[in-house]
């Protein structure tokens, strides 16, 4: 009986000395099992500082909004310099589509990024009667994945192809309605989940 209670009175002090030997070895030690449900996200959502591409003389640097961990990180993208010389939203707006329709290069798929927005979606200026600063894309804009939505409104509200507060006016082809779309912080953490704020604008 003495010796069964000195193993018991024991398996506390080895608990300890296990714990401590882990976190030496820098292990985490942990009170619940670790082999059920999916491994968290490993994706640095960064690229690595010596593989960002630098802007030549005739080029700049413009943030697209990129799938990352299950959230919208901003990613600079190499574009030519006319683009941003040329005054014109709507021009910046195509390039910006085709940028987030471009597949990740390496350097950004091994940091984990994704993108949603299919390659060759378009993009237009106002037709006739829209607001002067709307979009109108090649498809409807619920007709998008909400990721892909989110994405591309995300990117327009930080070029000039926004209003002043940062909203964008988008529509589908044609006369389909127009509505008015806003990044919050809430569809940047949780484009999944989060719709993208839109009202919409009346003709």
């Amino acid at each position: 009986m003495t010796g069964r209670k000195t193993v018991r009175a024991a398996w506390p002090l080895l608990a300890v000395v296990a714990a401590t030997v882990l976190s030496g070895c820098g292990i985490r030690a942990t009170e619940v099992p670790t082999d059920f449900g999916p491994a968290p996200s490993r994706a640095a959502c960064q690229v690595a500082g010596g593989e960002v591409a630098e802007p030549e003389a005739a080029e700049f640097t413009a943030p697209v909004a990129l799938m990352c961990g299950g959230r919208l990180v901003d990613v600079d993208r190499v574009l030519p310099l006319r683009e941003r010389h040329a005054g014109d939203p709507v021009r910046m707006a195509r390039a910006l589509l085709e940028e987030l329709g471009r597949t990740p290069v390496d350097n950004e798929e091994r940091a984990g990024f994704t993108t949603d927005v299919r390659k060759g979606l378009t993009v237009t200026g106002p037709g006739e009667g829209d607001p002067q600063g709307a979009l109108r894309l090649g498809t409807l804009p619920e007709n998008l994945s909400v990721f892909a939505l989110a994405q591309i409104v995300c990117t327009f509200s930080g070029s000039p192809a926004a209003a002043s507060d940062g909203s964008v006016v988008l529509g589908g082809p044609d006369s389909a309605p127009l509505r008015r779309y806003s990044c919050t912080d809430e569809v940047r953490t949780r484009p999944g989940t989060a719709p993208t704020p839109a009202q919409t604008v009346a003709p």
